[in-house]
């Protein structure tokens, strides 16, 4: 029999899910710093990032609609994302004291919690820790973890055995 498993589909579904996480928290990362447009870095990324090579390092092929869902969808709605990370995190560190490359992890979180019903809660919650993890410490990942959490347990208690307040 040829063609790959049923459990090799979903991880390589999963990776690219994952590739595209990875990529669009680079791209919001980017935007924030840069000021660069949403259509330019969109055909940027698409067309150099997504499974291409840049400066011989190979990047995975990434699921490309997850990808501008996710930066589309954070521009969107930034004004109603922030105040929602603003309430979960710790009193006296607003959104804009944290690092901008965090603060593109937590919007790229908190979006997906609230439009990817499709998606378990805790199953964005580890993947955006990880892809915190590929660029800081472990305290910061913890950070991005408690908010994200918190965040979840809010916007999906069904899923956590609450009812939603």
């Amino acid at each position: 029999m040829t063609g790959a498993s049923k459990s090799e589909r979903v991880d390589r579904k999963a990776n690219r899910r994952g590739a595209a996480r990875l990529a669009a928290v680079q791209a919001l990362y980017q935007m924030d710093i840069a000021g660069t447009d949403l259509n330019e870095i969109l055909a940027e990324f698409e067309s150099h990032w997504l499974g291409g090579e840049v400066e011989g390092n190979k990047y995975l092929p990434a699921d490309a609609a997850l990808f501008r869902d996710i930066v589309r969808g954070v521009v969107a709605a930034q004004r109603a994302l922030d105040p929602a990370i603003d309430a979960a995190l710790a009193e006296g560190w607003p959104l804009k004291r944290i690092e901008a490359l965090l603060r593109a992890v937590l919007r790229a979180g908190c979006f997906e919690l609230q439009s990817r019903k499709d998606i378990p809660a805790r199953v964005i919650v580890s993947e955006y820790v990880d892809v915190a993890n590929a660029f800081v410490d472990r305290d910061e990942t913890g950070m991005v973890n408690a908010v994200l959490d918190m965040l979840a347990r809010g916007a999906r208690a069904d899923e956590f055995g609450h009812k939603e307040m």
